[in-house]
């Protein structure tokens, strides 16, 4: 990989008191409380010992929107928590070519395997909206995998979550003959997390068309005329941040042609 822009410090503009007592809301952030009340919210297996003292070794900080929180190729110097926002982390080739491996979602731990691994980033992870995480040095959250079992019990299970998806990401890419089979085992996959209705199943992605076509090896141009076709024949359509899968039966058709 090739160098890359330098991400953000550790304590930005916007972070933070320890402990996660915040002073304002900047970005026109719903600040959480502290990075318990997250993991609480999004049914962590962390007994109420490990998050009081995650609680204690963390450091709540936020960044904007499109704010680089690390880069490919910087050694770890710690994990970050996501408590509030989404983050895209990416590969690119030294042609310019950009692949967005992952969406990290509130309660996933950015860096993970370099931390433990004590490897550089083989990511870039940059924020899809303002963000709030919850900062945790390394030497502590080392200290505090060794120390609490159900901590090291969680971090295999992202570890191990991380690697299946990643699997699912190689075999869409490699065994995917169309945009449109790609885009279909996307679809699909938004749709475990939408909201059904009369209409069909609403998923917010808030993703650009470039960005998609990112997620799934291809070109924004691709995914536009793709979207277009799907939404002539009424399997799906995308309306601002909102994508509306109209016809689910259709997308797994197409995924097992």
């Amino acid at each position: 990989m090739h160098s890359t822009p330098r991400a953000a410090e550790h304590f930005p503009v916007g972070a933070f008191a320890r402990n996660g007592k915040a002073a304002s809301s900047p970005y026109g952030l719903s600040l959480v409380e502290s990075v318990s009340a997250t993991l609480r919210a999004h049914n962590s297996s962390l007994g109420d010992a490990s998050l009081e003292h995650l609680d204690e070794i963390s450091h709540t900080t936020s960044y904007p929107e499109g704010a680089l929180i690390f880069v490919d190729g910087q050694m770890p110097r710690g994990v970050h928590v996501l408590c509030h926002g989404r983050v895209k982390m990416m590969a690119s080739s030294r042609d310019g070519k950009t692949l967005i491996m992952k969406i990290v979602q509130p309660g996933e731990i950015l860096g993970l395997h370099s931390m433990v691994t004590g490897k550089a980033y083989e990511t870039t992870a940059e924020t899809l909206q303002p963000c709030q995480f919850a900062f945790v040095k390394g030497p502590d959250f080392l200290d505090f995998i060794t120390n609490y079992p159900d901590a090291c019990w969680a971090v295999a299970q992202q570890l191990s979550s991380d690697c299946q998806a990643a699997y699912e990401g190689v075999r869409s890419l490699g065994l995917s003959h169309s945009v449109s089979e790609k885009f279909a085992r996307l679809a699909l996959q938004w749709a475990v997390d939408g909201r059904p209705s009369a209409a069909g199943v609403a998923v917010k992605i808030s993703l650009t068309h470039e960005e998609i076509a990112q997620l799934i090896g291809t070109s924004r141009e691709s995914v536009t005329r793709t979207l277009g076709e799907m939404k002539r024949h009424k399997v799906l359509e995308l309306s601002g941040s909102t994508l509306l899968i109209r016809n689910k039966a259709a997308l797994e058709a197409m995924i097992s042609a």
